[in-house]
């Protein structure tokens, strides 16, 4: 199994980057729109003054406008302390063993030479007949026949020294006679996490890079010895 390193995760954004709303820039508008409006009134035509309901017309669009680039904004400076908070929830995660839906999985020479990956997969009816097809990237398969499951979650194990899998990656695919293919979900240790432009990956034994979405169950393994 791969060793646990607890390489420091940075943060690209810091409270002092996050982008402001800057409130004085609808003064600044107004002050204009009022100027323009004077100096549009002093130099109207006597004969043809102008309604003064155009002018609310366009202060109300104005003011639309300002509030909607307020928004967005707002949206963009939420949208940074969300990302903040997930990679720091990632970072937190190093050392511990996590849950992930995968579609391949990562056999490293450790893994092919004693640790089995242990997972489970969800079916939502009885199945007579359920099968695991693990394909490796020269196309060479290797299908593993889980047997006849009830309903619910399923528990997988897959001893790749057994199973005489050479280190690699391999495509997964289930199936059952009932017509299910469901998504196997692996457990493995957090090694490391690394901060993309997709947000945060995860490097989980067994399952290899895998975003942070991917994770379908986290939490603190229960000490030995306490009930």
């Amino acid at each position: 199994m791969s060793a646990v390193n607890n390489n420091t995760v940075s943060n690209p954004y810091s409270i002092d980057q996050l982008p402001t709303v800057n409130v004085s820039d609808a003064t600044q508008m107004e002050n204009n729109f009022i100027s323009l409006m004077v100096a549009q009134i002093q130099n109207q035509d006597p004969t043809k003054p102008i309604d003064s309901t155009e002018f609310l017309n366009q202060f109300s669009a104005m003011s639309q406008v300002k509030s909607m680039e307020n928004m967005t904004s707002l949206s963009k400076s939420n949208l940074v302390l969300m990302d903040n908070l997930q990679t720091l929830t990632a970072a937190g995660l190093v050392g511990q063993e996590v849950k992930v839906a995968v579609d391949s999985l990562y056999i490293d020479s450790t893994d092919a030479g004693s640790d089995s990956i242990k997972g489970q997969l969800n079916l939502a009816h009885a199945a007579g007949s359920v099968e695991m097809k693990l394909t490796d990237v020269n196309g060479v398969s290797k299908t593993i026949q889980l047997g006849s499951q009830a309903p619910g979650l399923v528990p997988v194990e897959i001893n790749p020294s057994a199973l005489g899998l050479s280190p690699g990656k391999y495509n997964v695919e289930l199936s059952s006679d009932s017509g299910e293919y469901p998504t196997l979900e692996v457990n493995g240790l957090v090694s490391n996490v690394r901060v993309s432009a997709d947000g945060p990956v995860l490097e989980v034994a067994g399952a290899g890079a895998v975003p942070f979405y991917k994770i379908t169950e986290f939490g603190q393994a229960p000490l030995a010895g306490l009930l």
